[in-house]
């Protein structure tokens, strides 16, 4: 991906027609039932090779793992990365997965894949995973609680869909995997490099390799309650001020009241004392941004192990104190990328707020807009900027979530 990944068009306007068009689709697709969408990607050949994943996945910083599949109870087994080269000399010549995740944030042509995706927020994103699959390799039937569309890269995959599940879903005892118990197909599909499979969450799916095979996975994010309510606490906790002041008070007491057991109306108060802090809406939209722009790997260095610098000619530099530019050095013509592990959203407001890896930072929305809706933009385009704008792209640019494209 050189010169021409930055101008290519998305293909997805052509995905849709046989569905009713995009509008349709959300309205009647996502999040609802799955679509097969045959040659979303025409011509489409995998930009890694197997052993070129087999390679990501020696590394320590990318999260793998390899599922294997046996004969006897309880069927996969699970190892997690990382891995070492005879770690794959040892493994059968079939029935076993190796899935990577985020290759998005370390191959640039993997990351390109995302611009056919920005129908989407682009903030609800989680990652491209990569799986290899040796002949009949799979991951069992399962399902997830996201969703995910499922692009062919190599080979073939036959995928068979299921039932609807959730948390009271029957799953087969033993493996630190998702694996219904008792798997109830409905429908077939045999998919060839190109094509693409869109499943909405909670849909049990299984896909089976025929012959070696490679799938892309674009999976988006899906939060549990017990994820936001953990940070939203932990955000609350560090404005304790305001927090410290609403303080659990009884309800209208009577003396039926005086006995050992808490009832409704005490649950009540309780309930009423914890939704008052869901009342600043202004304060839950920030905390959410910053939540939802949070990087996926966050202790991970932007630097650390970044390509596009070879491939797009865009100057991540290693040292973030040395060899990134300032706003100053730039000129209208530049064109800025934004860095694949990063995340951006705008928050609107007066004033408005640009959220990137979980921070806020105040500007205009036009600013803010930019820079949320384009993984690549000229410099230009941000028309006049004042100083606290330019402050701002100086700080993007010297933590690395933006860099000049050369």
């Amino acid at each position: 991906m050189s010169e021409h990944a930055l101008s290519k068009p998305s293909l997805s306007k052509e995905w849709f027609a046989n569905c009713g068009g995009l509008d349709n689709f959300l309205a009647e697709y996502w999040q609802r039932k799955p679509l097969l969408i045959r040659q979303a990607l025409p011509g489409f050949t995998s930009p890694l090779e197997a052993d070129e994943l087999a390679g990501l996945a020696l590394e320590e910083d990318i999260e793998s793992r390899l599922i294997i599949e046996s004969k006897a109870s309880p069927y996969w087994s699970l190892q997690c990365g990382p891995f070492a080269g005879e770690d794959f000399q040892n493994l059968p010549p079939s029935h076993w997965t190796l899935l990577v995740q985020a290759v998005d944030q370390w191959v640039p042509e993997v990351h390109d894949l995302l611009r056919h995706f920005d129908f989407l927020p682009q903030w609800r994103v989680d990652d491209i995973m990569l799986s290899y699959a040796a002949d009949q390799g799979s991951v069992g039937p399962h399902f997830d609680q996201y969703d995910v569309f499922l692009l062919q890269g190599q080979g073939q995959r036959r995928w068979r869909l299921g039932q609807y599940c959730d948390e009271n879903t029957p799953l087969l005892k033993g493996p630190e995997l998702r694996i219904v118990d008792n798997f109830e197909q409905s429908e077939e599909w045999l998919l060839e490099p190109g094509d693409m499979l869109y499943l909405p969450p909670g849909l049990a799916h299984w896909g089976i390799a025929e012959g070696e095979c490679m799938t892309y996975s674009i999976g988006f994010r899906a939060p549990s309650a017990t994820e936001l309510l953990g940070d939203l606490a932990t955000e609350l906790l560090s404005q304790n001020t305001a927090t410290d002041a609403l303080v659990y008070r009884d309800p209208s007491l009577t003396s039926a009241m005086a006995r050992g057991v808490i009832d409704e109306p005490f649950i009540d108060e309780v309930r009423n004392l914890l939704l008052r802090q869901l009342d600043d809406k202004e304060q839950l939209a920030k905390w959410f941004a910053r939540f939802m722009t949070t990087r996926k790997y966050p202790d991970l260095e932007l630097d650390a192990g970044f390509q596009l610098e070879a491939e797009l000619e865009t100057e991540f530099d290693d040292d973030p104190e040395e060899g990134r530019p300032s706003f100053e050095e730039l000129d209208g013509g530049t064109v800025l990328c934004r860095h694949p592990a990063s995340r951006f959203a705008t928050l609107a407001g007066d004033p408005a707020n640009l959220a990137v890896d979980g921070e806020l930072y105040p500007c205009t929305l036009a600013f803010a807009t930019t820079l949320a809706d384009s993984r690549h933009f000229e410099l230009a385009a941000l028309g006049v900027l004042d100083s606290r704008e330019q402050a701002l792209l100086d700080t993007l640019l010297r933590n690395g979530s933006l860099a000049p494209h050369i």
